[in-house]
């Protein structure tokens, strides 16, 4: 289990992470969102004990992170940016990983070779952008880490390979109980891993939920009145956002599906129906119900 606990971080005089608390249980896939410079990549590099916090604790089954060998042996950290050793062949860097990491399974690194199919003896530092992720991904997962640190994970591969590349992280998951903490702008890919999400925001944690009960919080009605719009229809629940398109009004409303619904129908509406929210749509609503010029800073 990873632990966050009241963390906080300054840089420069400038808290990047203020006050942190957070719980990922083991064997889940958590999602980390966030406007840039919100602070992910700061609690990131904490976690993976690359950085150490100013206050607060980092724990990983209740050992703290930082300059931990034994802990950081169970754990692997993809940045943004892989790094490799300098001219390093594929098979050299994975002889090196196979030095530091104990749990380092070379027949699982032949069987996924069957996936990334690059010759071991290419030199990772001549590889496309795209085949240096592929490289990346192939030895932080014959690792066999317990805990998967993933910045921006997906930059740079193609649809099949993400695909593929989705689908092993997710078998780990199934197979060995792998805990996963992933970062990425691409909210999309959060949507289709993750069963938890935490929005930081100016490095505060805004939210921290279960991704169905998230979705749950949040709903996209449309409405539609033959005349008048009647008065007092905004009263009494909580709108964030509210469009209107003809005679047909779209309206994003926080609160519980029932209490929606039940308000929205005591006036008789020509037309009402309750729209699914994709995760990037919830995201942006939340980020502007607390004042975020999200058309300006969402990559």
């Amino acid at each position: 289990m990873i632990e966050i606990k009241q963390v906080s971080k300054l840089y420069e005089g400038k808290e990047a992470i203020s006050n942190v608390t957070l719980s990922i249980e083991k064997g889940s896939i958590f999602g980390l969102l966030g406007s840039n410079g919100a602070g992910k990549t700061t609690l990131l590099k904490m976690l993976s004990g690359n950085l150490i916090q100013d206050s607060g604790e980092v724990l990983i089954d209740l050992s703290p992170v930082f300059e931990n060998r034994e802990v950081k042996n169970r754990c692997f950290f993809l940045p943004d940016t892989p790094y490799f050793l300098a001219n390093y062949t594929i098979w050299q860097m994975a002889v090196f990983y196979s030095c530091v990491y104990s749990k380092w399974n070379e027949e699982r690194f032949f069987q996924l070779q069957e996936t990334f199919s690059i010759p071991l003896q290419y030199k990772i530092h001549k590889l496309s952008k795209g085949m240096q992720r592929q490289v990346a991904f192939w030895l932080a997962l014959s690792t066999m880490p317990e805990v998967l640190i993933l910045d921006e994970p997906f930059d740079g591969l193609d649809p099949v390979m993400r695909k593929n590349v989705r689908q092993l992280l997710v078998q780990d998951v199934e197979d060995r109980n792998m805990t996963i903490l992933i970062s990425s702008h691409n909210l999309r890919e959060i949507e289709d891993l993750a069963d938890h999400v935490g929005i930081l925001h100016k490095g505060e944690l805004i939210i921290q939920k279960d991704l169905a009960d998230l979705k749950a919080d949040v709903h996209k009605v449309q409405i539609a009145f033959k005349h008048k719009i009647p008065h007092g229809i905004y009263r009494g629940i909580q709108i964030l956002d509210k469009q209107r398109q003809g005679s047909v009004i779209v309206c994003i409303v926080k609160g519980k599906e029932t209490s929606i619904k039940a308000h929205f129908n005591q006036f008789q509406p020509d037309i009402f129906d309750m729209l699914p929210l994709t995760l990037e749509e919830i995201f942006i609503y939340e980020m502007g119900d607390i004042g975020y010029a999200i058309q300006n800073n969402l990559a």
